[in-house]
């Protein structure tokens, strides 16, 4: 089986791989497709696979934007962090579908279920039902979390983040003190959970608040640089993909 993965979060690629290969050792991972551009420009010039694994936020934006521009001859099986509506949604739609984080047992359903599916109905159709029924849910993003500290827990106000990096040792919030709190969510899930408005995924290692911005620099053709107010030596580097993202996101 050929399958194509699009996802722009490499542990996760790698993750996907990995089953992949304990699922089925013949399955051949043909291509891994980090953007709406790329993998349009990918699936115009190249034979589709038997089977498109796909994440809903990818660098550039949302994957749902590629169905306008590629008529799929194969199943997608959506890769997604969102609630218990949008899989409903999903099934309605006859999408497979798996949640993250994607456990093997699950992987191997999809993969059978795909083995054995009639050819799929008009996916554009499909995708237009689909947005219609995400936008009519109401969305409530996180206010605050509830983080152990030591024999206690203490309570930390989503108001009071100046934003969200991760490294080596994990994912930490940093607070307009200039405190860091470490959580045991990732950044995808944060992303997920904080709300648009007023957060945005810079990049693979940060999440910012819109008031933690000081200046915004060009940083070469195709990049942009943030300064933030509290931690101006913070190297916050916008790929060239993620830069009209960010414009649109600051300028509303």
């Amino acid at each position: 089986m050929q399958v194509v993965i699009i996802e722009d979060e490499k542990p996760n690629v790698t993750r996907l791989k990995k089953m992949l290969t304990e699922v089925d050792p013949d399955t051949e991972v043909i291509a891994v497709l980090d953007t709406i551009t790329e993998s349009v420009t990918w699936f115009h010039q190249h034979p589709h696979p038997d089977v498109v694994l796909m994440d809903i936020r990818i660098a550039d934006g949302l994957s749902f934007d590629i169905f306008p521009k590629v008529k799929f001859d194969c199943p997608v099986i959506f890769v997604t962090a969102y609630d218990e509506y949008a899989v409903r949604a999903f099934k309605v739609n006859s999408l497979d579908y798996l949640l993250k984080p994607v456990e093997k047992e699950d992987l191997t359903q999809a993969l059978e279920k795909v083995r054995s599916m009639k050819p799929q109905p008009d996916t554009e159709d499909l995708m237009k039902h689909l947005l219609e029924l995400l936008s009519k849910k109401e969305v409530t993003y996180r206010t605050r979390f509830m983080i152990p500290f030591r024999d206690e827990y203490r309570t930390i106000s989503v108001a009071d983040i100046d934003f969200v990096f991760y490294s080596v040792t994990g994912t930490h919030l940093v607070l307009k003190d200039g405190s860091h709190v470490p959580v045991s969510l990732t950044l995808e899930e944060l992303e997920e959970q904080l709300d648009p408005q007023v957060f945005f995924r810079v990049n693979r290692q940060h999440i910012i608040h819109a008031d933690s911005i000081e200046k915004i620099q060009t940083y070469s053709t195709s990049k942009l640089r943030v300064v933030l107010k509290r931690d101006r030596e913070r190297e916050v580097l916008i790929s060239r993909e993620k830069v009209p993202l960010f414009k649109q996101w600051l300028d509303r």
